[in-house]
């Protein structure tokens, strides 16, 4: 039996070192919602939406990373207050309160939302506690990522330049311009693990841990990034990946009069900015020489 009482209040928070400009931007901006807002890491939030108005709405959709289960986390905001506080209510009229207060490079968010009557008080604030202290960790460990987009119009239909590009062979060629030894492990069927991958200067296998969100044949393909492979080993938390965790790998394929135009956008920290600013184009352009030969 539950041990929930109705309209009790459940209270979590941290301590983040971060300004609070920082933490306002990351909890609310949906493109890092979805890179933090998981209590473990057999969870993720692949979709968020943020209207961040009085009256305006949200949508946080939170699944297993196996897609055995999933469900929405929405409401209505009542009060939003600039780097002070935000309030909500949910879609079952439980009221959520966020407070931010800053003290010169910290920032205390504090979170009081009212208990629901399914689980039991302790395992609700557990559950809300694990996702601040994620939020925490992504907030003090990444650095914000910056979104990169690359074109290229190229001689041939969408589908055949799709269909090219993730050719297993092919993708080996046009992407050895990032990696000589670059090439994959998995499935670009939606929602499969693939694993990109290459090998170092010292013989080391590294790469990729990702998950194909959406392929759409002659349209549109969308990677999630979930952590990295260091020395064949795979890692999907801690501050190794806080800089890649949730980064996403966008294609889209438009074609007009039988040329496609190739858009690829791709979230980078500033570390890996020049290195992609560099070979992307190259990469593309071995693509096009590819489909057109």
């Amino acid at each position: 039996m539950s041990t929930t009482t109705k309209n009790k209040a459940i209270t979590v928070e941290a301590v983040i070192n971060a300004p609070v400009e920082k933490v306002w931007k990351l909890w609310t901006d949906p493109k890092h919602i979805i890179r933090w807002n998981n209590a473990s890491d057999d969870w993720h939030t692949p979709e968020a939406e943020n209207d961040l108005r009085v009256g305006g709405k949200f949508r946080s959709h939170m699944e297993a990373r196996d897609g055995s289960q999933g469900f929405d986390f929405t409401g209505e905001y009542s009060k939003v207050a600039l780097f002070r506080q935000i309030e909500y209510t949910l879609l079952d009229g439980r009221k959520v309160r966020v407070s931010f207060v800053a003290d010169e490079n910290e920032t205390r968010v504090k979170e009081k939302f009212d208990a629901e009557q399914i689980h039991t008080i302790e395992l609700q604030r557990s559950g809300w506690q694990a996702i601040l202290d994620n939020f925490k960790k992504y907030v003090e460990t990444s650095e914000v990522l910056k979104r990169i987009h690359f074109e290229i119009r190229i001689n041939a239909k969408a589908e055949f330049v799709h269909r090219t590009m993730l050719d297993k062979e092919k993708f080996e060629i046009w992407s050895a311009e990032f990696n000589p030894t670059s090439h994959y492990i998995g499935s670009w069927e939606k929602g499969s693990k693939i694993l990109f991958l290459g090998t170092d200067n010292d013989g080391n296998m590294g790469g990729m841990v990702s998950r194909i969100r959406e392929n759409i044949p002659g349209r549109s393909v969308s990677i999630e990034h979930l952590g990295i492979v260091q020395h064949g080993k795979e890692i999907l938390s801690g501050s190794e990946v806080a800089g890649w965790a949730g980064a996403m790998e966008n294609y889209t394929f438009s074609e007009s009069n039988g040329k496609t135009l190739l858009s690829v956008s791709m979230d980078v920290n500033q570390e890996f900015m020049s290195y992609f600013m560099e070979t992307w184009p190259k990469a593309l352009k071995k693509l096009k020489e590819i489909c057109e030969a």
